[in-house]
């Protein structure tokens, strides 16, 4: 099969072009100068630059018909990079009027990971003359190419063999620099478009979702901020600012793009357009944590319902974009029906998974009521995530509910009874912890987490005081509250991890946001906290004391 555009050649010079695919490379040259003549002499007779894709071993992958200025690279994408980050395949073009090697050239040798590419002149006798070729050099931080040109094709004297083997044992070892290849996890690579704000709060989200990408753990290689005059309805940034992305994302071994902001359909398909490498946004990073760390079956259906809804946006046009997003889930083949099949089945399984939730729903609702029957009061401790609200919960009623220092380490909800004297008690609830800017897509899979804050006599907002961002994360989680038509349920403000502030700070910010300060390490510091709750559920009780089971 030739590649490009064959268009307007005649079937004789068809037959030439494929008879290309029978020859044979020995592995120590570059191109052979047979193959070399016979690609000059077709290209002048055609008067359109002739490529062909060649592999380590000699072997033509492909033959490719471009125009009078340029040839189309075919989907290299089936032929995986190895562990120098080269794809073993090098590109040998013709040049009709022997000019040196084109940007575009050496873009496709950055973002293809090309071995070698190749530029040969075609002299107005159609033998070979002028011949320049380019490689990518051993370095482990931004790409760059070293060039060679030859007057004419016949000074050429390269051991390609020995040249390769050598180079890419060169960029084996600059990529384990700075790179540990054997870990097994995602590299990731962290992109922020900023839609208006300062510098500081564009600084704190890409934290955030370091933050997020730590906690599922990925390897995250590096991070850029890119804040443009215009955003673009493509790509989200410029295409010549994308392509650097991906250059620096290959040379740095990377297998993810991750966005700050939301991507739509159209910009997921236009950026893998442009790099085979997998890309994500936010909603789709924090739906992975929530898959793998959801471990009831309520947390497990809402979380893979939540994932489905989001899927089902995607699955338009041939699907490519869906094959790298997904790992092939809805977008296996270029198709229309089978794309059409993909669609009814997730929408013939949200509808199950929907049926599914209502059922655990019921169960949930009458566990719910017969606790209100009861008249014990509820207490949901709500807060950011990472506030530290399962060790509260631990702390406070000796239990061991999971924790650790993740984002969303907690997300099925956890109900414990807290215990005071004259035999007075109440039932505290911990909940999924609350993120900026939550997208709607992700609702569904808090919806547990919501049904209890319904029924709620007391919100604790508990509050990470050491987290340099406190204040905007209580404004976070009071609008999402507010959305949530939660905005006036009786809360109460809760400062914990004070003793990773400054001792002299602690008493004038509870006083300013009217907060109780306390350790979910340091059982002592609870007595305000007892106290304050004792005063709200039995102001006229005196308990003489406070404590809890």
């Amino acid at each position: 099969m030739i590649e490009g555009k064959t268009t307007g050649l005649k079937s004789s010079q068809i037959n030439a072009l494929e008879r290309i695919y029978r020859r044979k490379i020995p592995t120590d040259e570059l191109i052979t100068g047979e193959l070399a003549r016979y690609l000059t002499e077709l290209s002048r007779e055609v008067q359109r630059q002739l490529g062909v894709i060649i592999d380590r071993a000699g072997k033509i992958h492909s033959v490719i018909v471009g125009d009078d200025r340029e040839i189309v690279i075919p989907d290299l994408s089936g032929y995986a990079l190895g562990r120098s980050g080269l794809r073993n395949l090098r590109c040998v073009h013709t040049h009709l009027k022997q000019e040196p090697l084109s940007r575009d050239d050496l873009t496709d040798l950055e973002l293809l990971r090309l071995d070698m590419m190749v530029a040969i002149g075609v002299r107005d006798d159609g033998l070979p003359g002028r011949l320049e070729y380019a490689h990518l050099l051993p370095t482990a931080e931004t790409a760059q190419i070293e060039t060679v040109v030859l007057d004419d094709f016949h000074q050429l004297q390269l051991d390609f063999g020995d040249f390769i083997k050598t180079l890419d044992q060169q960029m084996e070892r600059a990529a384990a620099e700075t790179v540990d290849l054997s870990d097994g996890r995602e590299r990731a690579l962290l992109i922020s478009v900023p839609r208006g704000g300062n510098r500081q709060q564009a600084e704190d989200s890409m934290s955030e979702l370091d933050e997020l990408a730590r906690t599922a753990n990925l390897a995250v290689i590096d991070k850029v901020i890119q804040r443009p005059r215009k955003l673009n309805p493509r790509f989200l940034v410029g295409e010549g600012k994308l392509r650097e992305i991906v250059i620096s994302a290959l040379q740095r071994r990377a297998t993810l793009l991750v966005f700050d902001q939301d991507l739509t359909p159209n910009q997921v398909r236009s950026i893998t357009e442009v790099t085979e490498i997998k890309v994500i946004d936010r909603t789709q990073l924090i739906l992975d944590i929530f898959a793998n760390r959801a471990q009831s079956r309520d947390g497990k259906v809402q979380v893979e319902l939540a994932q489905l809804k989001y899927i089902l946006p995607f699955l338009t046009g041939k699907g490519t974009a869906m094959s790298r997003l997904m790992g092939g889930i809805g977008g296996r083949g270029p198709g229309e029906t089978k794309l059409e099949i993909d669609r009814r089945r997730i929408r013939d399984k949200i509808r199950r998974l929907e049926k599914q939730l209502d059922s655990l729903g019921r169960g949930r609702l009458q566990r719910r009521q017969k606790r209100v029957r009861a008249g014990v009061p509820i207490i949901s401790i709500v807060g950011y995530t990472n506030a530290g609200k399962s060790t509260l919960l631990n702390a406070m009623t000796q239990s061991e509910v999971f924790t650790e220092n993740l984002l969303f380490a907690t997300l099925d909800t956890s109900t414990r009874r807290l215990r005071f004297p004259l035999d007075r008690e109440v039932i505290i609830t911990d909940t999924v912890g609350f993120i900026r800017d939550l997208p709607k897509s992700l609702m569904g899979a808090f919806k547990a987490t919501l049904e209890e804050l319904e029924d709620a006599d007391l919100l604790l907002h508990l509050v990470d005081l050491s987290n340099p961002r406190f204040k905007e994360q209580i404004e976070s989680v009071d609008k999402i509250l507010s959305d949530l038509d939660l905005g006036t349920r009786q809360r109460l403000l809760v400062f914990n991890k004070v003793d990773q502030v400054d001792p002299a700070d602690v008493p004038h910010l509870c006083r300013r946001y009217d907060a109780i300060p306390l350790s979910a390490f340091d059982r002592s510091s609870f007595k305000p906290l007892l106290d304050e709750m004792q005063r709200r559920f039995w102001p006229e009780e005196d308990f003489h004391e406070n404590g809890s089971a």
